[in-house]
This record gives C-alpha cells, sequence and structure tokens, in this order.
C-alpha cells in the first residue's frame, strides 16, 4: 500500500437533528445526520420526524393536466 495517498481515519462526533451525539470512526470532523437510531421510527415504534401528510394530494395537483398518451 503507497504511503500518504489515504485520508486520515480518526474518530469523530455525530450529531443528530434530534440532538443525540455519539462518537463514530470516520475522515470527517463532525457528522450532521437528519435521523439516528434513538429517533428512528423502526427503532422507537412511534412516527415522530418524518412528515408524509400531504404528499399524495401535491402529487395529485402537480400531475392534474399531464397526459401520459402525449409521450407515447
Amino acid at each position: 500500500m503507497k504511503k500518504d495517498i489515504h485520508p486520515k481515519y480518526t474518530q469523530s462526533t455525530a450529531s443528530c437533528a434530534c440532538g443525540a451525539k455519539f462518537e463514530v470512526g470516520s475522515t470527517k470532523e463532525n457528522i450532521k445526520v437528519e435521523i439516528c437510531s434513538k429517533c428512528h421510527p423502526f427503532f422507537t415504534g412511534k412516527q415522530k420526524l418524518v412528515d408524509s401528510a400531504g404528499r399524495i394530494d401535491r402529487f395529485k395537483k402537480k400531475y392534474a393536466g399531464f397526459d401520459v398518451t402525449k409521450l407515447i
């Protein structure tokens, strides 16, 4: 393996939007994530940060006048 071509791998601090902080190994100094295992719905059993209300309505409104037959 060649010397001095790889980035330095060190202990870094990862912080989540919910306020949790934990140590990870990375080439970056500080890592910010939106969701972690302390606030993810799969691990907690309740939906907290994920906003899915109104997505289908926005999609239908956006593509209401779209005609697929023009593409064919």
